[in-house]
């Protein structure tokens, strides 16, 4: 699970076999792990390149062009035999769904060698970009003509026009299951546990494209009218959190860091509803369930990135009953001070002013709330599959 395109194909796959499709996802895995696991008699789990993670245990990115390179290689034959050629004989189609710059090369490849073995009709091929991340990398002619290209969003498409691709825009997705929200139980504990208002909650990499800064000096500026502001964080291991909390310590609002001891979602609520610091940095794994309780509660969460390809955050803060605060880029399901509020600029002030209008007009907090929630409706995962079956027999 790594950032968005983890949550995206995890989330997708599940969404495919419980419609009763055959489902392989086969990705870069944890060497000391089955290298195939069937998660339910449609959906099975197969862990590729093992033996180069093994020297590479930094995660997916540690070795990163050794793996590509025996993912291209190895990938399209084992397709081709084990998947498509039985399924071909059994009068079935396949679908192959390829994700961002490190797979163009095996879909190339697969595109070859599906025509070299007569197979080529019984597949549709789709190669789908997140994100502009290794495009300088890629064969766009051979990859034009070997695959349907697709990417997530309208912004993502100005992005592709750039390398002469005109693709089809088929957004990400939310598992049905987020539309329950969060348990009302948890709901409650957490309005009981957050009484320092107001609440702003904030979880990404720490990275110059989620706009930490503006988040940070937003924050700065909000406490001066609202001295008991708490600010929740998530963020990464990378080294950009530490000028972060530098400037927060700068401007005056303390960092406390809170390690949770345990998993279980009320003690998670306990923990950071216990924590005294203005901003809570948190260091270690949220779980869904009081995660989303977050979302619920906060007066805001901000996903005001300044770069943003989709924005899959935004939509799991709507299935929550929260208030998203986005950036201007990739969130093609926003509609600014309707459904969320969208920053255009990374000026702190803008961000601020915006915030202050949600903690004083309650109404207008009511009513983009709801709107938001209706919006998740439209952008769960069997809506999306729908629509890319549509796209793709177009």
């Amino acid at each position: 699970m790594v950032g968005g395109l983890g949550t995206r194909v995890t989330e997708m796959s599940l969404a495919l076999s419980e419609g009763g499709i055959n489902t392989s996802l086969l990705f870069l895995g944890d060497p000391a792990k089955e290298p195939v696991e069937s998660k339910s008699p449609h959906l099975h789990y197969l862990r590729w390149g093992q033996w180069i993670s093994a020297y590479h245990p930094g995660g997916v990115y540690d070795g990163e062009w050794e793996k590509a390179n025996d993912f291209t290689s190895s990938v399209p034959p084992f397709v081709v035999e084990n998947i498509v050629a039985p399924a071909a004989e059994r009068g079935e189609a396949v679908l192959v769904i390829a994700e961002d710059w490190q797979t163009a090369r095996a879909a190339i490849a697969l595109d070859r060698r599906l025509r070299e073995t007569g197979l080529r009709d019984h597949v549709s091929l789709l190669w789908n970009a997140n994100n502009t991340y290794g495009f300088h990398s890629i064969d766009w002619n051979a990859l034009r003509h070997a695959a349907t290209i697709a990417t997530v969003s309208r912004y993502m498409r100005f992005e592709l026009e750039h390398w002469g691709v005109e693709p089809l825009v088929i957004p990400n997705g939310i598992p049905e299951r987020l539309l329950d929200g969060p348990p009302g139980s948890l709901v409650k504990l957490a309005e009981a546990a957050f009484t320092r208002r107001p609440l702003f909650v904030k979880i990404g990499r720490f990275d110059e494209d989620k706009r930490w800064m503006q988040a940070i000096e937003a924050f700065a500026l909000l406490r001066a009218q609202h001295p008991d502001g708490t600010m929740i964080v998530r963020g990464g291991r990378e080294p950009y959190g530490e000028q972060i909390f530098a400037r927060a310590r700068e401007l005056g609002v303390a960092v406390e860091d809170v390690t949770l001891a345990s998993r279980a979602p009320e003690a998670t609520i306990a923990a950071l509803g216990a924590a005294r610091g203005p901003i809570v940095n948190v260091r270690s794994f949220v779980p869904e369930e009081a995660l989303l309780a977050l979302y619920n509660v906060a007066d805001a969460v901000l996903a005001n990135s300044g770069r943003e390809p989709f924005g899959l955050v935004g939509l799991e803060v709507m299935a929550a009953g929260g208030l998203a605060v986005t950036g201007s880029t990739g969130e093609d399901y926003v509609r600014p001070f309707e459904n969320a509020i969208a920053c255009d600029t990374a000026n702190p002030r803008e961000l601020a002013a915006y915030l202050e209008q949600l903690v004083t007009n309650r109404s207008l907090s009511t009513r983009i709330r709801a709107a938001g929630v209706a919006t998740a409706h439209e952008y769960t995962w069997p809506r999306v599959l729908q629509l890319m079956a549509l796209k793709l027999s177009s």
